[in-house]
């Protein structure tokens, strides 16, 4: 069965930067799963998955803009030290994660003072030419109540 919108698609990948590198993978671990076409994917993976089946694997290298969005220069902002998630001491190329108004979101530290630390609040890999090796290891329709709620359920997805 083709993928389209209102299915659940599971997947498996690997991502890797520019040199050929590893830089996360889902590999040994759960499959992610999403509902196709309701914005819960970047849309350069999304639009690479439209399409294909079960057992399909591929390689797919989407714009930037279609992936962790393009770099944008001057996006640095300052923090409360006490807003950064996941370090208790805080050094400049750390990778931190603050709450907005539109959820979590990673950032990286550019400067640390005694209160206050001076963000990049781009993506660390926004801008970047990466290639997402995906293999779709199960689709199915979605159910009435997750169209409703806008996500997947279940394993790899949403749980109430």
């Amino acid at each position: 069965m083709s993928i389209k919108d209102d299915m659940i698609v599971q997947f498996n990948y690997t991502l890797r930067d520019e040199k050929g590198e590893v830089i996360e993978s889902n590999e040994g671990r759960d499959p992610i799963a999403y509902l196709h076409g309701h914005d819960n994917m970047m849309p350069g993976i999304e639009d690479a998955i439209t399409g294909k089946e079960v057992g399909d694997k591929f390689s797919v290298t989407p714009p930037a803009a279609d992936t962790y969005g393009e770099r944008q220069e001057g996006a640095e902002q300052r923090v409360s030290v006490k807003h950064l998630v996941g370090a208790k001491v805080w050094k400049p190329g750390m990778a931190a994660m603050i709450q907005t108004e539109q959820g979590q979101r990673q950032v990286t530290v550019l400067k640390v003072g005694k209160f206050m630390a001076t963000v990049d609040v781009n993506h660390p890999l926004a801008g970047r030419e990466l290639t997402f090796d995906i293999e779709v290891v199960g689709t199915r329709d979605a159910s009435d109540e997750e169209i409703a709620h806008g996500h997947a359920h279940g394993a790899g997805g949403h749980h109430h």
